[in-house]
């Protein structure tokens, strides 16, 4: 169905009453339909408990040389007392290739570099899945890809139940009970208040993913009820929308026994000292995850080993991961895609389309090391617009002239308008690969309706019209408008957009935006800067447009969703408020707040359904966001390795490292690799060099 008249079009665009209907200079129409791709996978949707349960096993194995070098030595316990009084379980009917061995290393390439080992503190580990791959989190997204829509919650993981009371303002949760860190000390209700009370709550600590203590729902308390019990309390009734924020990485606790070493409340440092007391010669940190990062050369590599108090099986009993070894071998994004498709490495997530085509003609021969599969077109690109006008940032003239700009709708209007997504898309790629995608949540989540999506199509004399009516006019023949006289003496509109350096994909999308902008009249200058800077910038306020890449809450919408709308003062990612916590909202994002709480405050699939077209129409209507282009993404992985699910998405809930359960990742014994750097031996002691034999 198409739009044929304005009327029609405001009737169905609920929420777009500011809209001026009068003197329109292109008429808005439902996206077009994406072209069709035959290359993109298929997932088996399964219920949520078929994936795993926690139980206890008749008994419990390990690779031989642990037992032999290691128990019988004397030097770790038996592989029983390792594991918890009930580990998490892996059913075997959800693993594509079944029961594993042991044996082999899996091969990364990053092009990040780790700063240090302190999560809590937001020190990153230099990205690529090496963060996902040390620490665990209360509960678990990524595998829910592959889940039935209408079972999706998150899975336990941390936490391995929990139930909510009659009125729905209290959660209790139960911990893993006897699980051990990674240098066996037990892991329980204070690691979780530790990273709760000191971490989060502390405004002087900012976790790595942002979590704040809105990302929980304003007003949330937590207490410990015991060891292995946590409570936790809202203000709205069943939020079950933050048992997503209780995954990746929002709420994954780090070792308190280790870390408040040098947190100032416990041992008298700075908070900078607390920071970056672990830096990445620090080696042998305690963690959950599977593996131990044991040995790092500087712009060379990072090497993990197995970790032997691993509190996840099989249902032989089979102590978890298969896998003995990770590298993570520290070069460039790009380069990561190259070694991945010669072999010389083993994992990549294809994301830069530009690589599309070169990669799946290596891909298609006999010979070639790795597969290639495409998942659904979830990577999309949106020009953010900083809305907020009171303060935040605290903008000069320019950069509140601009602002002022970005909130006027004929203004947001006459941008959409004059981005060619079809030349953008091309430009990255050819072929059936870049869809139009006008802004809103992503075409790849069930909650996705093509006719509740809004799109002005590219008309560049309609946009400059538009431009011209808010009082924007070259006035001096250099080709770009200016403000109006009696406004910063009538200079030229000058923008500066953000674009993070880090991805080629990122800057060719952010020079298009600016040549395009060009025709249009608008001086737009282009700032790169690493994803770290961005970042800052971003949450600071420091920034008149910034190309971004969707989140998770475009993507899954049930993941951190307080993101879809300025529901609190800092859940947006375009505006948030001033020092004094005021939000300068627009009727339409007005609108979008109470959909969202809405959204977030109801269970039921049908209403939530409904209520996610709402926020689609009021969105897009409304240019909340300038979408770019949207793409799939493409996981390649070398043919040696078992148990990858099909039609894995690159990312949806979490990126495709989580997605595809690394920790029951095998290689048939057949097919494995003498890639081990450190054969036969665990991690050592926390803070020393390398592992121990």
């Amino acid at each position: 169905m198409k739009f044929r008249s304005l009327k029609t079009t405001a009737m169905l665009v609920i929420g777009v009453s500011a809209f001026a209907l009068q003197g329109w200079a292109s008429e808005p129409t439902i996206v077009p339909e994406q072209p069709p791709f035959p290359a993109q996978g298929k997932i088996t949707y399964v219920p949520r408990a078929s994936l795993w349960e926690f139980k206890a096993l008749p008994e419990y194995k390990e690779p031989d040389w642990v037992t032999e070098k290691f128990v019988k030595a004397g030097k770790l316990p038996p592989v029983a007392e390792r594991l918890p009084k009930e580990p998490l379980v892996f059913k075997t009917g959800n693993m594509p290739d079944g029961i594993g061995v042991y044996g082999d290393t899996l091969r990364h390439v990053v092009g990040g570099r780790p700063e240090g080992w302190n999560y809590s503190a937001g020190q990153t580990q230099g990205w690529g899945g090496i963060d996902i791959e040390l620490f665990e989190c209360l509960t678990r997204t990524a595998p829910l890809f592959q889940v039935e829509a209408t079972d999706v919650e998150p899975l336990p993981n941390l936490a391995k139940s929990w139930e909510w009371s009659e009125d729905g303002h209290r959660l209790t949760m139960h911990l893993i009970e006897g699980a051990k860190w990674s240098d066996g000390d037990p892991f329980d209700s204070d690691d979780v208040m530790f990273y709760w009370e000191d971490n989060v709550l502390d405004p002087n600590v900012s976790p790595l993913n942002g979590a704040t203590p809105e990302t929980f729902g304003a007003g949330t308390t937590l207490k410990a009820i015991d060891k292995y019990t946590i409570e936790w309390t809202f203000k709205e009734a069943f939020p079950r929308q933050h048992l997503y924020a209780m995954a990746y990485g929002t709420f994954c606790p780090g070792p308190s026994h280790i870390l408040k070493t040098k947190h100032p409340k416990y041992a008298g440092t700075t908070y900078e000292e607390y920071k970056n007391g672990f830096p990445p010669e620090y080696l042998n940190l305690p963690i959950m995850g599977a593996w131990v990062p044991v040995a790092y050369r500087p712009d060379d590599l990072i090497v993990l080993r197995r970790n032997p108090y691993y509190w996840k099986v099989d249902e032989a009993g089979n102590q978890l991961p298969y896998l003995n070894e990770m590298h993570y071998k520290l070069s460039t994004w790009a380069d990561r895609d190259v070694q991945a498709i010669a072999g010389s490495g083993d994992f990549s997530n294809l994301e830069q389309p530009e690589n599309f085509v070169e990669s799946l003609k290596r891909a298609a021969s006999k010979e070639a090391p790795a597969r290639l599969a495409f998942g659904p077109r979830v990577i999309g690109y949106n020009l953010h617009m900083n809305f907020s006008a009171n303060g935040w940032g605290a903008p000069d003239a320019r950069a509140q002239a601009v602002r002022e700009l970005n909130r006027n709708e004929d203004f947001r209007k006459a941008v959409t308008m004059a981005v060619d997504r079809k030349k953008l898309g091309e430009a990255l790629v050819k072929g059936p690969f870049t869809a139009i995608y006008p802004g809103g949540i992503s075409s790849g989540t069930s909650f996705y309706d093509r006719e509740s999506t809004i799109y002005y199509p590219f008309d560049l004399d309609g946009a400059k019209a538009l431009i011209e009516k808010i009082g924007l006019k070259d006035t001096d023949g250099n080709g770009f408008v200016n403000f109006p006289a009696d406004k910063l003496g009538g200079r030229d509109v000058e923008i500066v957009l953000l674009v993070n350096s880090d991805y080629g994909t990122d800057r060719n999308l952010a020079e298009g935006v600016v040549g395009q902008m060009e025709r249009l009249g608008l001086r737009v200058v282009l700032n790169t800067i690493d994803g770290k800077q961005r970042d800052a910038a971003n949450y600071a306020g420091r920034f008149d447009w910034m190309v971004h890449r969707n989140q998770a809450e475009f993507v899954s919408v049930v993941q951190n969703t307080p993101q879809l709308a300025a529901v609190g003062p800092r859940t947006s990612w375009h505006h948030r408020a001033n020092e004094k916590g005021e939000l300068d909202l627009m009727p339409f994002e007005k609108e979008m707040v109470d959909i969202i709480n809405k959204f977030i405050a109801t269970n039921d699939n049908e209403q939530r359904s409904e209520l996610m077209k709402r926020y689609q129409k009021v969105a897009t209507g409304n240019i909340d966001t300038v979408g770019l282009t949207e793409y799939p993404g493409a996981l390649i992985i070398n043919k040696r390795f078992s148990n990858i699910p099909s039609g894995a998405p690159i990312y949806m809930f979490n990126w495709a490292e989580d997605t595809i359960i690394r920790e029951r990742v095998f290689v048939a014994a057949d097919k494995q690799a003498d890639f081990e750097l450190y054969p036969e031996q665990l991690p050592g002691k926390p803070g020393e060099s390398g592992p121990t034999n």
